[in-house]
C-alpha cells in the first residue's frame, strides 16, 4: 500500500541531477516548440544552412520520407568525425548528445561558424533528445581520402556507434541526418507544409545562388527553391499574395557590412534589406539573424524602424515638407512600411532557444547605423520619389494627431472623463475593486442591478469588440468601445517591452463577462487579444478574469432533508454530473427540471449575482501565461488572429477541430 511521503522524506538522495539530454526531455517545452516537430527539424536545417552561409555549400535537399520520418542533407564539408581532443569522443557524436556544444561557439577570426544561428549550442542535441531514431551519414575528405561515416541513436542515446569506411559513391563530402520525431513530446506529429515550405524558401532568398529542395516521399512531389533576385524577388511575391497593388514608391533596397576596419562593429556584421510602402492593404515583415527566421522581431528590427525615421525626418526637415503643427514620429514612417531584413551579428543574443526575437543591444545600432545613410542618399537621389514617400508618412502622422484629439476632447483638466456608460463603483481600494466587461446592454442591466454598488462597476459593450491583434497603439482610441475600456480601467496603452505607469489603475480586478455560447467565446478572444497586445501588464499582474456563467439550471424537488435546490452547470458535462448525483439521492429521472441560459440577458438580478458575481459562490478564472513563453503566446495569437495567417490557421483548425465538442 503506497504511503504518502512527509516533510522527513526530503534528504540528500530527493535531489536529481539530470544528464546528458535528461533536461530536454524533462522539459521540451524550455527548448523548443511542442506543436508539431517543425522545429527540432529546423534545428538540422539551420546547420545545413550554417554551411551555405559560410560558403561551403551549394545544395540543401529535405525529404519527407514515407514512415514518418525526415531527411536533411547537404553537401557541406560534413560534421568533423575525428576524437574531440579534449573529450576523446568522436566529435560528432558530441555535436549530437552535449548541450552547449558546437562550432558556434568558434567566434575567432576563422572560426568554423563566424555568423550562425545559435550561440546556445543545444541545437541538433535537442533534435536527437526528442527523436525516436535519429541517423547521421558524414562524407568527409580528409588525409586518407574521402570517407564515409555512419552511427545512429534511438531515444537520445548511441545504440550505434561510428563506423567509418571509404566514400563509396565518390561524393566528396556533406551531411545527411535522417530524423523520427517522437510523437510523445509534441500535440500533433504532423508538420505544418505551409510553415516547413515557408522556413525553407526563405532559405532560398537569404542564400544567393544555393537551391532548396523538399521532396515528398509518399506523393513524389518535388519544389525547388532558388531566387537570382534575392530579397527583392521575395518581399514582391509576399506582396502579390497578399493582395496588395503598386508600391507607393519603387522599392528600397540595399546592404551594407563591416570591413576589417569598422569601428565599434565585427568584420562581416551588418544587413541585407528591401522595404516597400504601401498604401494599403496587408503588412507584410520578416526578419532573420543569421538565416534564423525571427518572427517576434527584435533589436534589428528595432534597428531598421530607427534608420528609416531618422533619414525620413532629415529629408522632411531639408525639403520644408512638414505641416505646422505636425511632429514625425517612428510609427508614422513604419505604419506602412513591408520588408524583408536579413541581419549578420557575430554573438546573437536570443530570447529563449527557439530564438524567435533576437535581443543583441548592438545590433540597433548596427542596422540603424548602415540603413539611415543608405535611405538620406536614396531619397536625396531620387527627390520626387522621397517627396511623394514624405506625402505617405505626413498624412499617417496627422492620422494619428486626430486619434488622439478624439481623446483630448474626452479630458477635462487633464482628467479623463469616465465613459457615460459605465457603471461605477463606490470604493476606490483596488485591492477589492472589480470592472465588469458584460456583453450587451441587456446583460449590461442585469449586471447593474445584481451588483454589489460598494466595489462592482459595469461597463456595457456593443457588439463584438475589435480585433486589435494588428491595430498600431495609436490608432486604437478611434474605436470608441476600446476608448471607453482604456479610459475605465485608467492605463494607457503598452507592450511587453515598456515599463507602464500602472499608478492610475482604477480595478484591481477586469472581468470579461460574455454569454456561455460560441459567440460569448469570440468576443472572450477577442478582448483576451485587446489586453494581451496593448495591455500585458495587466495579464503579468494578475488583474484580468475571465467570468464563468452558467450554461443550465437545474431545479431539483426536495428530497430527504435537503429542500428544494436551484443548482447550476457550465457545461454539458458538469450538467451530466449533477444529475448522476441527483439518481444517486434517490430523485427518479424527470423529477427535475432543466432550463438553458440562452444568454446572460436571460438571467434575472438575482441569478446573475449568485452564479457569477458574488465572489463566495462564482467562478472566476485569472488569465495568466501559464507554461507559455511570451513569445510562444504571441506566435499562437498571431496565427489565431493575424489577417494574414488565414492558411495556417486554417491548417490549425483542421489539426485539432476534431477536439472541439460542438454545442447544439
Amino acid at each position: 500500500m503506497a504511503t504518502k511521503k512527509t516533510v522527513s522524506d526530503y534528504s540528500e538522495s530527493s535531489i536529481r541531477v539530470l544528464k546528458g539530454l535528461e533536461p530536454v526531455k524533462q522539459r521540451p517545452g524550455m527548448y523548443t516548440r511542442t506543436e508539431n516537430p517543425l522545429h527540432i527539424i529546423q534545428e538540422v536545417i539551420d546547420n545545413a544552412s550554417d554551411e551555405a552561409l559560410g560558403g561551403h555549400c551549394r545544395n540543401i535537399t529535405v525529404t519527407q520520407n514515407a514512415d514518418g520520418s525526415i531527411t536533411v542533407e547537404d553537401d557541406g564539408r560534413g560534421i568533423p568525425v575525428g576524437l574531440h581532443p579534449e573529450e576523446n569522443v568522436p566529435t560528432v557524436e558530441i555535436v549530437f548528445t552535449r548541450l552547449h556544444a558546437g562550432g558556434k561557439f568558434d567566434k575567432g577570426s576563422g572560426g568554423a561558424y563566424a555568423f550562425s544561428g545559435g550561440l546556445h549550442g543545444v541545437g541538433v542535441s535537442v533534435t536527437n533528445a526528442l527523436s525516436k531514431r535519429l541517423e547521421i551519414n558524414v562524407w568527409r575528405k580528409d588525409d586518407k581520402g574521402n570517407g564515409y561515416h555512419t552511427l545512429a541513436f534511438e531515444n537520445g542515446d548511441l545504440v550505434q556507434p561510428l563506423t567509418s569506411q571509404p566514400a563509396p559513391n565518390g561524393k566528396k563530402s556533406g551531411t545527411r541526418v535522417t530524423a523520427w520525431p517522437d510523437p510523445k513530446y509534441f500535440d500533433s506529429p504532423l508538420i505544418s507544409q505551409v510553415e516547413l515550405q515557408r522556413l525553407l524558401r526563405s532559405k532560398a532568398v537569404l542564400l544567393p545562388g544555393v537551391t532548396v529542395t523538399l521532396k515528398n516521399g509518399k506523393t513524389g512531389d518535388v519544389q525547388t527553391w532558388q531566387y537570382n533576385d534575392g530579397l527583392r524577388g521575395y518581399l514582391n511575391e509576399a506582396l502579390a499574395q497578399t493582395g496588395n497593388g503598386e508600391t507607393w514608391v519603387p522599392l528600397f533596397e540595399g546592404e551594407q557590412f563591416a570591413g576589417p576596419d569598422a569601428e565599434g562593429f565585427a568584420e562581416g556584421e551588418g544587413a541585407s534589406w528591401v522595404v516597400a510602402w504601401t498604401e494599403e492593404g496587408a503588412i507584410m515583415r520578416e526578419s532573420y539573424v543569421n538565416l534564423i527566421p525571427t518572427p517576434n522581431g527584435g533589436t534589428h528590427e528595432s534597428g531598421l524602424r530607427e534608420g528609416l525615421f531618422g533619414a525620413m525626418k532629415n529629408f522632411v526637415e531639408l525639403h520644408s515638407l512638414l505641416p505646422k503643427g505636425v511632429k514625425l514620429l517612428p510609427e508614422d514612417v513604419f505604419a506602412r512600411a513591408s520588408f524583408v531584413l536579413s541581419a549578420k551579428v557575430l554573438d546573437p543574443q536570443f530570447q529563449g532557444q527557439i530564438k524567435e526575437r533576437l535581443n543583441s543591444r548592438d545590433a540597433v545600432r548596427l542596422v540603424s547605423t548602415y540603413s539611415k545613410p543608405a535611405l538620406e542618399l536614396w531619397l536625396n537621389q531620387h527627390i520626387d520619389w522621397g517627396k511623394k514617400l514624405a506625402e505617405l508618412v505626413i498624412k499617417q502622422a496627422q492620422s494619428r494627431l486626430r486619434s488622439a484629439q478624439k481623446v483630448e476632447k474626452k479630458k477635462s483638466s487633464g482628467v479623463a472623463v469616465l465613459p457615460g456608460k459605465l457603471t461605477d463603483c463606490e470604493s476606490t481600494d483596488i485591492a477589492r475593486t472589480e470592472l465588469f466587461l458584460v456583453e450587451g446592454d441587456s446583460a449590461g442591466g442585469s449586471a447593474k442591478m445584481g451588483r454589489d454598488k460598494e466595489f462592482q462597476a459595469i461597463l456595457p459593450l456593443r457588439g463584438k469588440v475589435l480585433n486589435s491583434w494588428e491595430t498600431d497603439r495609436d490608432r486604437l482610441f478611434a474605436n470608441n468601445e476600446i476608448h471607453d475600456i482604456a479610459v475605465a480601467i485608467g492605463v494607457d496603452p503598452h507592450s511587453f517591452s515598456d515599463t507602464p505607469d500602472l499608478s492610475n489603475l482604477r480595478y484591481g480586478k477586469i472581468c470579461i463577462l460574455s454569454d456561455a455560447d460560441v459567440d460569448g467565446s469570440h468576443i472572450q478572444v477577442l478582448l483576451l487579444t485587446l489586453f494581451f497586445r496593448h495591455f500585458p501588464a495587466l495579464i503579468q499582474n494578475g488583474n484580468i478574469c475571465v467570468a464563468r456563467p452558467p450554461l443550465y439550471r437545474v431545479d431539483a424537488p426536495a428530497r430527504g432533508k435537503k429542500p428544494i435546490q436551484k443548482l447550476y452547470a457550465l457545461d454539458d458535462g458538469e450538467l451530466t454530473a449533477i444529475e448522476d448525483k441527483l439518481r444517486k439521492d434517490g430523485l427518479k429521472d424527470g423529477s427535475w427540471s432543466i432550463s438553458r441560459f440562452k444568454g446572460l440577458g436571460e438571467m434575472n438580478a438575482e441569478q446573475l449575482w449568485e452564479t457569477t458575481m458574488n465572489p463566495d459562490t462564482r467562478r472566476l478564472l485569472p488569465v495568466a501565461l501559464g507554461d507559455f513563453a511570451h513569445t510562444e503566446a504571441a506566435a499562437r495569437f498571431n496565427m489565431l488572429m493575424g489577417k494574414g495567417e488565414a492558411a495556417a490557421r486554417r491548417a490549425w483548425i483542421e489539426e485539432h477541430g476534431n477536439e472541439v465538442e460542438a454545442d447544439i
